[in-house]
């Protein structure tokens, strides 16, 4: 772990979301992910580039996520496009780095880790094909760039598991075997759950995220950041250029 002026330099990580809705909350989440962090790289891919994006944010783009599904085949096939650092730290509106200080080197030991799941009360939520329980996924996370690129380069098809297509579930679930057979690597619950948090299970009882996913239980004190429409934030913009004439 190396800090450099009161920050934490993650020089092989890129910090990146895409999104076409809650465009200035995604925003402001990632600079908030920055505050106390050096990335090698910011992005943010959308459809449009948000006139209020800051310079240390580097625009992408890609065309309009019209709906849950399209934002995940983007994320499977598509992402990899976009990195050119050997990581990639995934973030929303809605979960985002919180603790830079809960940071842990052994993080990057992994080519995927995101925020615990729970036990599921069924006999195939979470589980690979071979009905192995997977206790590790959620998007947001940091993924590897050679795993970013995989899906395409092995020409995985975009299926549904039990009806879902679920990156975080495709990857960590579905197709996890693959993945492990190219020899790439899942964290375990015993290092995600020092990583980010999203439901809220024993395991992660007194423990302080490095990053979280949805305001639920303990993540309620996280900041939920408000936006404006962007037709309203256009319109202030031209107010203020004809008062300054």
């Amino acid at each position: 772990m190396e800090w450099k002026d009161g920050k934490l330099q993650l020089p092989n990580v890129t910090l990146m979301a895409m999104t076409s809705v809650k465009v200035m909350e995604t925003v402001k989440a990632m600079e908030y992910s920055m505050r106390q962090i050096d990335f090698g790289d910011c992005v943010l891919i959308t459809h449009k580039k948000p006139f209020y994006l800051p310079k240390k944010i580097r625009y992408a783009y890609t065309s309009q996520l019209t709906d849950i599904d399209c934002f995940n085949y983007k994320m499977i096939y598509e992402l990899g496009d976009y990195i050119y650092t050997d990581y990639v730290m995934v973030v929303h509106y809605d979960g985002f780095v919180v603790h830079p200080e809960q940071w842990r080197d052994e993080f990057l030991d992994y080519d995927y880790i995101g925020s615990p799941w729970p036990v599921p009360e069924d006999d195939f939520t979470y589980r690979d094909i071979h009905g192995n329980l997977c206790r590790v996924g959620n998007s947001v996370g940091i993924r590897s760039k050679r795993l970013l690129d995989f899906p395409k380069q092995a020409g995985i098809p975009f299926e549904a598991d039990h009806g879902y297509f679920h990156e975080d579930g495709f990857i960590c679930c579905k197709n996890r075997h693959l993945f492990e057979a190219a020899g790439m690597r899942i964290a375990p619950l015993e290092v995600a759950k020092y990583f980010a948090h999203e439901s809220m299970i024993p395991e992660i009882e007194g423990i302080t995220p490095f990053a979280f996913h949805k305001w639920a239980g303990s993540n309620a004190e996280y900041p939920k950041f408000k936006g404006k429409p962007e037709l309203l934030l256009r319109a202030e913009r031209r107010l203020k250029r004809l008062l300054k004439r």
